[in-house]
């Protein structure tokens, strides 16, 4: 089962045992397309792709799972969970601001339909704040048990309607894929193909890729000395709410002359290392002198008439002083749980060497793919990790899912390291990439299965590019721990959930195609 490294994706305990009152499920006067209320003059497309969507996911399922979570008998009645995912499928689909989602529902009868609304009505179905707790209930966790749904149950069509043995079905990216337990694949047949015998004695069949990269979160680019500006302007900001709720004097703490200082460096071109350090020393100070002025209020027994969110700011801001400080006397730019925002003081820096962007800040997961170009979530986490731990797990769920492993894995250098290699010789699964030792007897035969796993490699990098591109994956704007960690989860969902559509269509007009040449060939006129 898929995993979560984080304290915000901990399994949610729903034992109910008494009515819920909190949660109204969805309206059951929209079964379908035809019962949906449409004005008169309004003629909507029932091959409209949101109502073929809609038709096809499953929310009664996962509407279950979701009323579990409100277990009070008090307080509002919560939106059902059609018009919450709905929403945020959407809002990923078009990367919508929460303001413009609402808009854009309240004017497009096709996705009001989408979110379970009984009818068209000009009325926004909800406010733009509301976003926020949909993101929050439907968590990162939640999220990824609901792709692993889909995937199986598409999984499970297919073999129904598509798969027979021996036979494969077209990709949409012109590919042609075989009909094994994984979806199809033919990959592990580059050295020529096998008896039927061979083939029931192998155990191990299907294609697993796998590789690691970062969703940045949108933040300024964190400088050392734009922090402890940001940090000194946070702090006095605080001070003032002191001196306001008791009636001191405010005390000096040459704002005007730090932010000069501050504004002489940010507006540099040439920024040389001694102006930066002197720079950063001086805020260094500036921020010690607010810190000392609050640490003297509160010795004194004032209660801080601090809120949430500056409880949190205070507490970072010391840990930042105290990183600074150190970075500082030992003149080094590397720090353990480095803070990079003060805002989002849980994201942490990840190297990742590429060429445009060396360094991105956000949360870092493992994606596999199966042989369907479906992806996974293996794991993610706001630390730098090292993605070669996760290969074993990864194919450990493989073989639960398929009840085989697969038969090769393509992943990247980083994760072939001996263990893994260890790993993948004992369960006769072969891993991409040259072995270690001497080369083989044909060395033209291993460098065209060298050159194969490299290109259908590839795979797993458009699906990075495409959830980046298409499906919000490229910046995330959302603030908070939980709801960043499901933003994540919720682009590689509707990433899988649009390519099921197209797959779809696609494998329609594929069957048209082929009726339309085997008319031809038997002279079969249409009626």
């Amino acid at each position: 089962m898929t995993i979560l490294q984080n304290p915000c994706t901990s399994p949610v305990k729903t034992y109910l045992t008494e009515p819920k009152i909190m949660y109204k499920s969805t309206d059951r006067t929209q079964q379908n397309f035809l019962d949906f209320n449409q004005p008169m003059g309004l003629d909507m497309d029932p091959d409209n792709r949101w109502i073929r969507l809609a038709d096809s996911i499953p929310w009664d399922e996962f509407e279950k799972k979701y009323a579990k979570l409100f277990r009070s008998r008090t307080g509002n009645v919560a939106k059902p969970f059609r018009m919450a995912m709905g929403s945020l499928i959407i809002q990923k689909k078009y990367q919508f601001s929460d303001r413009e989602l609402v808009e854009q529902i309240t004017e497009n009868p096709y996705l009001q339909y989408f979110i379970g609304l009984p009818g068209y009505q000009r009325k926004p179905p909800f406010e733009a704040s509301v976003l926020v707790y949909f993101r929050k209930r439907i968590n990162g966790r939640m999220i990824i048990e609901l792709n692993e749904y889909m995937l199986d149950r598409n999984k499970e069509d297919d073999h129904q309607d598509h798969h027979h043995p021996g036979q494969g079905h077209p990709d949409p990216e012109g590919e042609k894929t075989g009909g094994n337990d994984d979806g199809g694949c033919d990959a592990g047949k580059v050295d020529g193909g096998s008896s039927g015998e061979e083939r029931k004695e192998e155990t191990n069949s299907g294609t697993m890729m796998i590789d690691a990269t970062c969703a940045p979160s949108n933040i300024r680019y964190p400088q050392d000395f734009s922090l402890l500006n940001e940090a000194r302007e946070k702090l006095e900001r605080m001070i003032d709410g002191y001196c306001d709720a008791y009636q001191l004097k405010r005390p000096r703490t040459y704002r005007r002359t730090a932010r000069k200082n501050y504004l002489a460096l940010a507006k540099c071109r040439k920024r040389s290392a001694k102006k930066i350090r002197r720079t950063i020393r001086k805020q260094l100070a500036y921020v010690r002198r607010d810190i000392g002025y609050l640490d003297a209020y509160m010795s004194e027994g004032k209660i801080p008439p601090f809120s949430q969110k500056e409880t949190t700011w205070y507490v970072t801001i010391r840990k930042l002083y105290e990183q600074q400080l150190s970075m500082y006397r030992n003149r080094n730019h590397s720090v353990g749980n480095r803070i990079v925002s003060i805002g989002q003081p849980y994201i942490r820096p990840i190297v990742r060497g590429k060429v445009k962007a060396p360094v991105e800040f956000g949360a870092k997961f493992d994606l596999s793919l199966d042989s369907e170009g479906y992806g996974r979530i293996e794991r993610i986490d706001y630390e730098a990790y090292n993605e070669s731990q996760c290969l074993q797990a990864a194919a450990e769920r493989f073989r639960k899912r398929t009840g085989h492993y697969p038969q090769r894995i393509l992943a990247d250098q980083i994760y072939r390291t001996r263990g893994n290699r260890k790993y993948c010789r004992e369960r006769n699964i072969r891993l991409s990439g040259p072995k270690l030792g001497r080369p083989y007897d044909d060395p033209k035969a291993d460098k065209k299965t060298e050159y194969r796993d490299n290109t259908d490699r590839i795979e797993v990098e458009r699906s990075f590019s495409l959830s980046k591109r298409c499906y919000g994956l490229g910046l995330i704007r959302t603030k908070l721990y939980e709801t960043t960690l499901s933003a994540v989860a919720l682009s590689v969902f509707v990433t899988n959930l649009f390519r099921m559509q197209a797959r779809i269509l696609f494998l329609l007009c594929w069957f048209y195609q082929v009726f339309k040449v085997q008319s031809k060939k038997c002279n079969i006129q249409p009626v």
